[in-house]
């Protein structure tokens, strides 16, 4: 006899079996069955859903450069989620429930956030050029800047017709600007690195420009104020979505954005960011505008990559299309790791992150879309740098999978706003 007519006879016998069932005998097995699976995929669920453990002391603790060009002892974090967080448990604890919590007003205008994994090599180029364009559009806490004068406290008309200010809802705009690099359990000299760019970049000093694997072309040297390069030491790696949510919790700025250290971004664009930001606020001051290189579709830097990475590129847009909500399905480029959030947005995103891979990006554009925050994209330049970490099949493969167990876990009440 062969396999195919056991398989026959067993499937007969078995439906024999079901024609001499009872039917509401088999209403209730069928419904036991559903209910059983439906419990086994939620298990699975919660088992395979990332949960981020909490940041260990070290880690709320950061180093810089003094005004002396020496280093500093490990200073305490300012954490802006932590009062947050405090005054949402009070409510709590009250019985109020209170639709927004604003969190401390902002220190400076623009805080950078840089996650960095074994980068010595790549971030010098990038942080020359963030640094030249921060002090000319920023300065320093104490100078003043026309442009950024002419725009505090001025009313105006945004996309949606609010009557708003120019900046955020959580306080004047203010100067200055500071970047937050945060080693994600670098194994090399990517925190010496890190220390000695800003030791060399001192106001009181003559820097001596960085050359980087972008390029390879010497950058006019920027100087900046001591203090404004602070680093942040993980543990242990965490992943980009870790280090960025990391750094985010402890941004002084009225606009925050996170690079990456390889400097493939055009830095220059973060112009551009702040004033689509600026036109799409909602009356709280919450918006979110992401860099995209979605124009760049067919351009030499895209052609050049290898068939494979485009293919793995198209089928994974493919994806976040059936499986994201509608708003963050339409965004074209969503994994540009150049974003920027208003600082009235944060407190909706950022206590929220699970993700800590590299589709922690979908993660933070479905949290903006599921808080009704206005999100827009807009065209950023870019180039290919050498020395991606990315391993084009198998992180693919992750980020698909990431993504079904996110888009899950949110869905059945695994990860939920509390």
């Amino acid at each position: 006899m062969s396999v195919v007519q056991v398989v026959g006879d067993i499937f007969q016998n078995i439906w024999k079996l079901i024609e001499r069932t009872p039917w509401h005998l088999l209403v209730v097995v069928s419904l036991a069955l559903f209910i059983s699976l439906c419990i086994f995929l939620y298990c699975l669920i919660v088992v395979a859903a990332p949960e981020p453990r909490p940041p260990r002391r070290s880690e709320k603790q950061y180093l810089t450069v003094l005004a002396n060009g020496e280093t500093s002892e490990l200073k305490e974090l300012p954490c802006w989620i932590d009062g947050w967080q405090a005054k949402k448990e009070l409510a709590r604890r009250k019985g109020n429930v209170l639709e927004s919590i604003e969190i401390e007003e902002p220190e400076i205008f623009m805080s950078v956030v840089v996650p960095a994994y074994n980068e010595e090599e790549r971030m010098g180029e990038m942080l020359e050029e963030a640094v030249e364009f921060l002090q000319r559009e920023y300065g320093t806490s104490q100078t003043p800047n026309a442009a950024q004068s002419q725009s505090a406290g001025v009313k105006e008309k945004n996309s949606n017709g609010h009557a708003k200010h120019s900046h955020s809802a959580t306080g004047p705009a203010k100067r200055g600007w500071e970047i937050i690099l945060v080693s994600d359990g670098s194994t090399d000299k990517t925190v010496e690195t890190a220390l000695a760019f800003a030791k060399n970049h001192q106001l009181s000093q003559h820097p001596v420009p960085v050359c980087g694997l972008g390029t390879g072309n010497e950058r006019h040297s920027t100087q900046k104020e001591h203090g404004s390069i602070r680093i942040v030491t993980l543990e242990e790696n965490r992943g980009k979505g870790g280090a960025v949510t990391h750094g985010m919790r402890h941004i002084r700025g009225q606009y925050a954005v996170f690079a990456d250290a390889d400097g493939a971004s055009k830095f220059e664009d973060l112009a551009g960011l702040v004033r689509a930001c600026q036109e799409l606020e909602d009356p709280d001051g919450r918006a979110v505008t992401i860099g995209s290189r979605a124009h760049l579709v067919g351009s030499e830097a895209v052609v050049k990559r290898s068939r494979l990475r485009n293919f793995l590129m198209h089928c994974f847009h493919l994806l976040i299309r059936f499986m994201t909500p509608p708003a963050t399905s339409t965004i074209k480029d969503t994994q540009c790791g150049f974003k920027l959030f208003s600082r009235a947005s944060l407190p909706y995103i950022i206590p929220y992150m699970h993700s800590e891979g590299w589709i922690f990006d979908i993660e933070m554009l479905m949290l903006t879309e599921s808080a009704q925050i206005p999100m827009a994209e807009v065209p950023v330049g870019w180039k290919e740098v050498k020395g991606s970490k990315l391993n084009v099949i198998w992180d693919s493969l992750g980020m698909a999978w990431g993504l079904a167990v996110l888009r899950a876990a949110w869905m059945v009440g695994v990860y939920r706003r509390v």
